[in-house]
């Protein structure tokens, strides 16, 4: 439990990083111009940075949920995740942005939570 709690922080400024990412990729000057970003995407390096990332998160949030401390925050954070995803797959392009960004709120509370939590227990 504890080398996956001080990978906390890690996911704090990753989820800032992914958010930056996709107002660079999804935002208000993109919707603007009227280009797709679907259709150019980011650069390779990029992509494959971004899913690697996602997938060691998911990764991390499954390993969370084996010790007791912390799971109504993973499964809040999974569930948060899973929304939003079935939310952005039927979104208009305008749309995905807002959602993106309410999901990365929940989901760096829910991390704060957790050590708090961990922080009160010392």
């Amino acid at each position: 439990m504890d080398l996956l709690l001080y990978l906390s922080p890690l996911w704090i400024v990753f989820e800032a990083w992914q958010l930056f990412v996709a107002e660079r990729y999804l935002g208000i000057k993109q919707i603007e111009q009227g280009a797709d970003p679907r259709s150019r995407g980011p650069r390779e390096p990029v992509a494959f940075t971004w899913s690697a990332g996602i997938f060691l998160y998911w990764s991390w949030m499954i390993l969370m949920l084996i010790p007791e401390s912390a799971r109504i925050q993973i499964v809040c954070m999974l569930g948060v995740s899973l929304l939003g995803y079935s939310l952005r797959r039927n979104s208009p392009l305008k749309w995905i942005l807002v959602i993106l960004t309410l999901e990365g709120a929940v989901r760096i509370g829910m991390i704060v939570s957790i050590l708090g939590e961990a922080w009160s227990k010392l």
